[in-house]
């Protein structure tokens, strides 16, 4: 009366040691590596979301570096070279107009190098009053002595 068993043998401590073989390990590793990638773009997020003024002129430094280094080929040079001489002379006008309008808003308020000279004459002639009345006032101290 041996009939066959449907019951699975329960596992022996057999498998303990396959858990801790190359298998294992690198499944470790795996999941170490992913918990760096994690913990990496989480502190990413927050430094961009801290600072990000930092990150974009960071990045148009890198656009900048990866220009120069990068050489240009023909084709983007027939392609782009209008688009460029059009920004740079935009960019150059812009500048223009800026530097105008400052120095009429300067000249407004009544601050460009006339205006400038004038108040260093007063008050170099303010020194000079002052220094004179000291000088007078010690004089007169001195010789009432």
């Amino acid at each position: 009366m041996n009939a066959p068993s449907n019951v699975t043998p329960a596992p022996t401590n057999d498998a303990e040691p396959a858990r801790s073989g190359p298998r294992a390990k690198a499944e470790q590793a795996l999941d170490a590596t992913r918990d760096t990638a994690r913990e990496a773009a989480r502190r990413t997020a927050q430094g961009i979301e801290a600072n990000p003024l930092a990150v974009l002129v960071g990045g148009v430094a890198l656009g900048v570096l990866a220009g120069a280094i990068i050489p240009r080929t023909e084709q983007e040079g027939k392609l782009l070279g209008p688009v460029g001489k059009r920004l740079t002379d935009t960019a150059a006008g812009a500048a223009q107009a800026a530097k105008e309008a400052g120095k009429a808003e300067l000249d407004a308020l009544g601050l460009n190098k006339a205006a400038a000279r004038d108040q260093v004459g007063k008050l170099l002639d303010g020194v000079v009053k002052a220094l004179s009345s000291a000088g007078s006032a010690a004089a007169s101290k001195a010789s009432s002595k």
